[in-house]
């Protein structure tokens, strides 16, 4: 097979392989992303922070579909697009966030070190887990979010007892046999999920404009957009137990 591959490669031409290679690169900025944001995160300026891990998670978005298009794996086959994926995801999905959440002052002083590890160890080994995702795409478990966990507990600023539970059970959660909706990858109300994701981006975007400081309705608008895509799936199922 990897003979195969590399006579596949051999016949693309200069420019397809470069053309496939900065797709690479381009995936590998988010880790430059991850590193500018935490250098944001050290100054405790937030809103920055998330900002940057919002540029990285558009990395993310696109760097499949393009790679998919221009072929990377056939025409770059001694480089791993998904090693190099799951490597930048931890970065800016678990451990930024970690930190931020850690070092923010939003837990109890005695709790947040002992959180924070615990949302690194569980996150690395969520990344490690080849059943991450169900056969319908979405994730088993909480899919190590904490990008957008650490963006509620910022928006909500609950008090520190109340967000220290909040980590332990998503920490929990982990590897629960709970399904979360991939809002990209999941077909079912594709249409809708895709929706609530735009309006949840503006939302976002107006929260960090005005550094968290927003009234209910974005509160309230974001809070519900989270629920259906935590809880959307288990309704569902719930409705379909029902009319069987």
């Amino acid at each position: 097979m990897d003979q195969a591959n590399q006579q596949d490669s051999s016949s693309a031409s200069p420019a397809a392989r470069a053309a496939a290679f900065s797709v690479h690169i381009f995936t590998a900025l988010g880790a430059a992303i991850a590193l500018i944001a935490l250098l944001e995160a050290v100054r405790e300026h937030w809103a920055a922070m998330f900002g940057w891990l919002g540029a990285a998670l558009i990395i993310d978005a696109l760097d499949g579909p393009i790679a998919r298009r221009l072929d990377v794996a056939r025409v770059q086959p001694n480089w791993s697009g998904d090693v190099l994926d799951l490597v930048v995801d931890f970065v800016t999905y678990v451990f930024v966030p970690a930190y931020a959440i850690t070092a923010s002052g939003l837990l109890l002083p005695v709790a947040a070190p002992l959180l924070g590890a615990g949302i690194v160890v569980t996150g690395a080994l969520y990344f490690a887990d080849r059943r991450m995702k169900a056969a319908d795409n979405h994730f088993r478990g909480f899919p190590a979010l904490w990008n957008a966990a650490a963006f509620y507990l910022f928006l909500l600023h609950l008090p520190p007892a109340l967000s220290s539970l909040a980590v332990a059970v998503l920490i929990a959660l982990t590897f629960a046999p709970i399904h979360v909706v991939h809002p990209i990858r999941v077909v079912r109300l594709r249409g809708l999920t895709l929706s609530l994701l735009a309006a949840w981006a503006v939302l976002a975007l107006i929260v960090l404009a005005n550094d968290f400081d927003v009234g209910a309705f974005v509160t309230v608008g974001l809070c519900a957009i989270a629920a259906y895509v935590v809880a959307s799936d288990a309704v569902i199922r719930l409705v379909r137990s029902f009319n069987t």
